[in-house]
């Protein structure tokens, strides 16, 4: 127990000494000392992602006159490649359109779902509690390749073939692999080495590759070529899928070729909230935006500007409003095909307001249990992608876990995901396994438009802290008055102990984890009112964004410091 007590008080110490060490760091001549630098403006069209390659091939994109959609398909494919530690074709992908056209917002759903063969007693015979992380039972149908054939059905205008030619062309020729990827890359591959193929494709030679060296993936290359050459069929219904289930049964799992033939991304409507004027975007469960929307619902409520950045109150109701959230998330959000979603009664403002009396102001909560919003009535890579017709996309995509679930079907050149294990195995949960059914999904991409029209085009990167992500970047920009590269480099907090859909329940008040950046009197005052502060290094999610100046006719781009990005226009 001491142990215990000593290292936290050696890493809050830690946490104190850097939080004073920034703080005391020499200002910059424009700006918030915490920006890494400014905001890229362009006019005719921008692009920002996790990685510098990816985000030039959609700047080229956009150059040679394809949509936004064209761009971000172009720079997912490239980023499958060169950052397979977050995404790739055996992952799944969400996305958010921007139509300038209709003036309308779209939702895209490219999840899947879950093997018609495998059953809840499958896993009960097994003795299994949760589903395991690796290996071929977490496998569900990957979403990728069938959600960028559905966007380009609906918004594109270049070629597929001229799409995917420069991951291609990546794949045979070689690229550097950049620094923060090769940190993960490295972890990653050693976790998963004991499956098959994963040396080979990952690390050859007996290694992965270190920063700047040139790396190659010759078999994801074919798959791509075939991929452009017989469109979303090749890989669902052609000889990829069958390499793919042949693959998962000697692996003993379930996934076969009737689910991968029977995929098919959803258009869905995206849900929203109006927080102080502006309207806040993301798509509906299985995902788990909704969490953002409630936070904000609730964090409404407290004039936070006039508190201020890193004040007590800041940090202290942002952490109780997330604490009631999720909750609500860890009970409610399922796919609504199998359960029903109270999503109207959850972003009700009423529902928020009765939320919200049970934050004490000066005490941090303890055990929350879900509310009950029937009693309301009313209602792992990010890309954002902007062209010189106003069309803008919020895209996002993974494959849970960095790499995945260790299955790298032979010859394909990629691993497929592990979204299966975030399904509970308790009877009765409105995420409990089922046949078909897409499971609870941590990855979300978020928009905001005022007045009707587009406004920001942003998301975070990390798991379940996405939703706090989404969060502090609006609080940021519209309480704090932060640009958009200042709100995504500004400290952040993340807390961790809520219940997990997954049928984990909480048991305390959580830990509260802040970046350095914060003062030690604010982080002694948290300490004083109950709240357990932590301190952890790189746990704080990955951010893009583009803002659109409507009365410049200038596009505003930010690719924050704690990963390898890019933002870059024209």
């Amino acid at each position: 127990m001491m142990r215990r007590i000593w290292a936290w008080a050696l890493g809050f110490l830690a946490l104190a000494g850097a939080g004073a060490a920034r703080t005391a760091a020499p200002d910059r001549i424009t700006g918030r000392p915490f920006a890494t630098r400014s905001e890229v403006i362009a006019r005719h069209g921008l692009a920002c992602t996790s990685q510098p390659l990816a985000t030039q091939v959609a700047v080229d994109i956009l150059k040679r006159g394809g949509t936004a959609v064209d761009a971000a398909i172009a720079a997912n494919a490239v980023l499958g490649l060169v950052e397979p530690t977050g995404c790739g074709v055996g992952g799944d992908l969400f996305a958010l359109v921007w139509d300038p056209k209709t003036r309308r917002l779209h939702g895209l759903n490219a999840s899947g779902r879950s093997p018609k063969r495998l059953t809840l007693d499958e896993f009960r015979r097994r003795g299994l509690k949760r589903i395991p992380s690796f290996g071929p039972l977490p496998v569900t149908a990957p979403g990728c390749v069938d959600g960028w054939f559905a966007l380009h059905a609906r918004f594109g205008a270049l070629p597929m073939k001229e799409l995917l030619a420069p991951a291609i062309a990546y794949a045979r020729e070689g690229f550097p692999v950049s620094e923060l990827i090769a940190y993960y890359w490295e972890r990653n591959a050693a976790a998963l080495a004991q499956f098959p193929n994963v040396r080979e494709v990952y690390a050859p030679g007996g290694r992965t590759p270190r920063k700047g060296e040139l790396f190659r993936n010759p078999q994801l290359a074919t798959t791509l070529e075939k991929i452009a050459a017989g469109g979303r069929d090749a890989f669902y219904k052609g000889e990829i899928a069958g390499v793919i289930a042949d693959f998962i049964a000697r692996q003993g799992g379930f996934l076969d070729r009737e689910d991968l033939a029977a995929h098919a991304s959803e258009w869905v409507e995206p849900i929203s909230t109006n927080y102080r004027g502006y309207d806040v975007w993301e798509l509906p469960p299985n995902g788990q935006g909704l969490a953002a929307l409630q936070m904000l619902n609730i964090l409404e409520g407290y004039d936070l500007a006039k508190f201020g950045f890193g004040s007590r109150e800041h940090l202290h109701y942002f952490v109780e409003a997330k604490k009631l959230a999720y909750e609500d998330r860890a009970k409610y959000y399922a796919d609504p095909a199998f359960a029903s979603v109270p999503v109207a009664g959850l972003l009700s403002k009423a529902y928020a307001a009765e939320r919200r009396k049970l934050i004490h102001p000066q005490r941090a909560g303890t055990r929350r249990e879900a509310g009950d919003p029937a009693l309301q009535t009313g209602d792992t890579i990010y890309l954002t992608t902007a062209d010189r017709n106003g069309m803008m996309v919020s895209l996002i995509q993974s494959n849970y876990r960095g790499m995945g679930s260790g299955m790298v079907p032979d010859g394909l050149g990629f691993m497929l995901h592990d979204r299966g294990e975030m399904f509970a195995l308790e009877e009765g949960h409105a995420n409990v396994y089922a046949p078909g059914k897409r499971p609870f999904h941590t990855i979300i991409p978020a928009f905001v438009t005022k007045d009707g029209q587009p406004f920001l085009s942003f998301g975070v990167m990390g798991g379940g802290f996405q939703p706090l992500g989404h969060v502090q970047i609006l609080i940021n920009i519209i309480d704090f008055g932060m640009n958009v590269q200042e709100a995504g480099d500004a400290p952040r907090i993340d807390h961790q102990g809520s219940s997990e859909p997954t049928g984990e329940r909480a048991t305390g008040g959580g830990t509260v984890t802040l970046e350095t950046g914060f003062s030690y009197e604010i982080i002694r005052e948290l300490i004083r009112a109950g709240h357990r502060v932590g301190f952890a290094v790189g746990d704080y999610g990955g951010y893009q964004a583009i803002r659109w100046d409507a009365e410049q006719g200038v596009y505003y781009g930010a690719s924050e410091s704690r990963k390898d990005g890019q933002a870059a226009g024209y």
